[in-house]
């Protein structure tokens, strides 16, 4: 009989493992919320430019979802557990998105906070792991070139 083992057969070093988990947590989190307050918007924006918005929300959701899987993964490949339960998720993020009908600019303006958090704990995580796990690291670098380009598309709608 075999025995089964809980943690990866080559594990990480602990300490590298708990600092790495430490700068994607807060990614995984904003991740989360973005993907919940950005259906929000999708079902809730109004105006001119409707079909557009929310089909890009709908883009934008999807690409937080993935982002937010990839970093959780990489902690657990760390060999650590992740939280990102609702009840957590609401713990310890904001968000500019309404509750109810709002008309897109202002709707597109709300969103671009929400990412413009996410981003600043993304950055931080790119410059925290460059001497910690450099795996981890092109994790937060592949999540912020997708904010990056989905803030564009969004940041787009608003330019004159």
């Amino acid at each position: 009989m075999s025995k089964t083992q809980t943690t990866p057969a080559t594990a990480a070093d602990p300490t590298a493992a708990a600092a790495a988990a430490q700068f994607l947590t807060p990614v995984v989190l904003g991740l989360q919320a973005l993907a919940v307050n950005g259906k929000q918007a999708h079902w809730n924006v109004r105006g001119a430019n409707f079909i557009a918005i929310h089909e890009l929300l709908d883009t934008l959701v999807d690409h937080a979802q993935d982002g937010a899987d990839l970093a959780a993964e990489r902690i657990v490949a760390l060999g650590l557990p992740i939280d990102a339960r609702v009840s957590t998720v609401a713990a310890k993020t904001t968000t500019a998105v309404p509750a109810g009908f709002t008309q897109w600019e202002d709707m597109i303006r709300d969103v671009i906070a929400d990412m413009d958090a996410v981003i600043v704990d993304v950055k931080a995580a790119i410059d925290g792991l460059d001497e910690i796990d450099l795996s981890s690291q092109d994790v937060a670098i592949n999540i912020a070139e997708s904010l990056e380009k989905d803030r564009w598309f969004l940041f787009a709608h608003l330019a004159e």
